[in-house]
């Protein structure tokens, strides 16, 4: 059997990432910061034109009709040039939710734009306290208990709150039933919302890994010219163990990524594990990588003028999203003792 992704899938992983090398340098995550919306639509609306946007989303309703195996190498790319923007919440969560357990007028007014890149959707299920970038948000879906919501963005009443990383816009919502559609209710909601509380747990594990590289990438070009001594601080024995510790966290991350989205496509019988190994693993392998970065360029790191702090903020952000390392460790217990 071959585990490996195949050449199309590739192919399209590597288009992304060029566009993403050439549409979303690092001074358009510095300007995401400072910009009153933050958000670039062009490069939404390209990312729709590239079948991104619509990846999730069945074909009969204008999307790819993939699934994680081909989204997850997307947003690794997404995690490496620090894209800011609800991919997570737009494709991996809502569009596969709307797909499998909305009725049909809900599914046929929403996934369409979703697929065209004219909606953004993002969510919220219960035991997250803010929702993300509402603020451009066209489609809120919700859990209240047992029962999942679709809102139009019209109807939600949001307040900005403080987020560590100032591209991640973060809100807190209200809303009234009155007001959202009923997509789903009872057991089957339940069954729907651990579903996207894992594609999103996975797909943020994703992002993880491709900023976890992409730090390590940044760290190996500052120690190569920075020097002491008369020589690149690289050639010293403990700035190449930090960099080798660094590196062993991200190589065994990024299997068990791959491993989650593997059991999300195929609908595992083991997929909650599978999904909070991979979350797990690619949490901690951010924040040691992160603590790596930093110690090796030294406090220039975490200046503002200097771009690595921008890939520091969104991993220690989204190592905490979607549930954090301890969380996932005592789901994995729990599944394993209590099975």
């Amino acid at each position: 059997m071959n585990f490996a992704f195949t050449d199309d899938q590739l192919l399209f992983r590597d288009a992304v990432a060029e566009f993403f090398a050439n549409e979303c340098p690092p001074e358009k995550v510095r300007w995401s910061w400072n910009d009153e919306v933050g958000r670039d639509a062009s490069i939404w609306a390209a990312l729709a034109e590239m079948g991104v946007i619509g990846l999730t989303v069945p074909e009969a309703f204008g999307g790819m009709g993939m699934n994680e195996i081909d989204l997850l190498p997307i947003l690794t790319e997404a995690g490496r040039y620090a894209y800011p923007a609800p991919l997570v919440e737009t494709v991996a969560v809502v569009a596969p939710l709307l797909a499998e357990s909305a009725p049909a007028a809900i599914a046929e007014k929403w996934l369409p734009g979703i697929a065209d890149g004219s909606v953004i959707a993002t969510v919220q299920l219960d035991g997250q306290p803010f929702v993300n970038d509402m603020h451009i948000a066209n489609l809120l879906i919700a859990q209240r208990g047992d029962q999942l919501f679709a809102i139009p963005a019209e109807h939600v009443r949001s307040t900005p709150q403080i987020s560590v990383d100032g591209a991640r816009r973060l809100f807190s919502v209200e809303w009234d039933e009155a007001d959202a559609e009923l997509i789903v209710s009872g057991d089957a909601a339940l069954r729907a919302a651990d579903r996207a509380f894992d594609r999103g747990a996975a797909a943020t594990a994703a992002q993880l890994i491709g900023l976890s590289e992409q730090m390590i990438a940044m760290t190996v070009a500052y120690v190569s010219d920075r020097k002491q001594f008369g020589v690149p601080i690289g050639s010293f024995q403990a700035v190449k163990h930090h960099l080798a510790d660094a590196e062993l966290k991200v190589s065994f991350a990024r299997p068990a990524v791959w491993a989650a989205a593997y059991g999300l496509a195929n609908s595992s019988a083991d997929v909650d594990r599978e999904v909070s190994m991979a979350k797990c693993f690619a949490s901690d392998a951010a924040e040691v990588v992160a603590r790596k970065a930093l110690q090796t360029h030294g406090a220039i790191g975490y200046t503002t003028e200097h771009d690595l702090h921008f890939w520091l903020k969104r991993s220690w952000a989204l190592a905490s999203s979607w549930g954090d390392a301890a969380w996932h460790r005592r789901r994995v217990a729990h599944l394993l003792l209590d099975a």
